[in-house]
């Protein structure tokens, strides 16, 4: 399918709020890329979770925002307006409303001149499920797209949903939105020696623990200050400052301000690994020294103890936290900023997609000389 002027219509959780929803910020990313190189984009979410009320952004002129009543109803019309106006229609994971109900009817509306794609962002957590659950509908869904999108997971993710019967499956990995994230002044506020920002889930709490609370705990001369909906109850050392959720419009003095920056994956995307988080990059495009718990692929996006430092357990963040120098955090800081502006856009994730819809992407490579079908 060529890909030029693509009308796209996107059914995910919300592009106006990251309230509860850390995909906001890849979605802004990803769509507003697809807006420069002259896609245009409607993007479906439901008013839930009190996302509408915690807006980050009012309606971008990069898409088309459509808000709809959480019922059965509202979404069946949103799917007939899909379907009368787009080329291609996206079923994000995790819309957090009637997900079951827009797999099945978004995998029907695939035709010869409209692609069907359902975008995976957050593959482990999908998998597992399926893999757990031999009566998930989702199974007998996965053959019917044309395309399975993630949000990473390298070579792991893409086996496991080709063992499924995906047609395809290509990771476009998390980026900088270099319109939204960038260096700016530090702020008091934000001031420690080590920030993590991140919402309190299940299957993160525990690596919360580990790579953050406890080495807080082991280095008492050390200021430590964690942001993210969920964490006022949860019992901290007397030199862990939390600020709460921490809105977009902050993240750039949040990731600016501190001596390093700490990025905890969630288990389960630690243990596919190739699944940086989004809040990595974005630290990066704030020129931030990036200190990130161990996951497989991380040479992939940045050079360990050049570009990025890298945790293994407790021990190990404690170690590094007590004797990095702010000398030292700037200059790992800057080598970070510029490898994500020369190879980590979300401009370079959606020329990637472009290459892909364009049947010139196989197993990770370009392919340069011919076109394959």
């Amino acid at each position: 399918m060529k890909t030029s002027k693509l009308h796209i219509a996107f059914f995910g959780s919300s592009l106006v709020s990251a309230y509860w929803n850390g995909a906001a910020t890849y979605y802004r990313g990803i769509v507003r890329a697809l807006h420069a190189r002259g896609h245009h984009v409607t993007f479906y979410e439901p008013d839930a979770y009190d996302r509408q009320q915690n807006r980050d952004i009012p309606d971008p002129e990069y898409a088309t925002v459509v808000v709809y009543e959480a019922t059965e109803d509202a979404v069946h019309r949103c799917l007939a307006q899909a379907a009368a106006e787009a080329d291609m229609i996206v079923k994000a994971s995790g819309v957090g409303v009637f997900d079951e109900l827009l797999e099945r009817e978004v995998a029907k509306l695939r035709s010869d001149d409209r692609l069907v794609v359902f975008w995976d962002v957050d593959a482990p957590a999908t998998l597992d499920r399926v893999h757990a659950n031999p009566n998930d509908q989702f199974l007998g869904l996965i053959p019917l797209y044309d395309l399975v999108l993630t949000y990473g997971g390298g070579d792991p993710v893409i086996r496991a949903y080709e063992a499924l019967g995906a047609r395809q499956c290509v990771p476009i990995y998390n980026a900088l939105d270099t319109a939204t994230h960038y260096p700016v002044a530090p702020e008091e506020r934000f001031a420690c020696d080590l920030a993590f920002l991140g919402n309190r889930l299940p299957d993160r709490e525990a690596r919360v623990e580990e790579f953050f609370l406890r080495p807080a705990a082991a280095t008492p001369s050390q200021t430590f200050l964690i942001g993210g909906s969920g964490w006022a109850d949860k019992p901290m050392p007397a030199n862990v400052k939390y600020v709460g959720h921490v809105y977009t419009n902050d993240h750039n003095a949040f990731n600016c301000t501190p001596k390093a920056v700490l990025n905890i994956s969630r288990e389960s995307m630690a243990r596919y690994g190739f699944s940086p988080a989004t809040r990595v990059f974005e630290a990066a495009g704030a020129g931030a020294c990036i200190i990130t718990d161990y996951w497989e692929g991380i040479d992939m996006f940045f050079e360990p103890d050049q570009e990025i430092l890298v945790a293994k357990d407790g021990d190990d963040l404690a170690a590094i936290i007590a004797t990095l120098t702010p000398e030292q955090a700037r200059t790992i800081g800057q080598a970070a900023y510029r490898k994500v502006l020369a190879a980590h856009t979300y401009e370079h994730r959606v020329e990637q997609l472009e290459q892909v819809l364009n049947g010139e992407f196989v197993k990770g490579e370009v392919v340069k000389d011919e076109v394959v079908r």
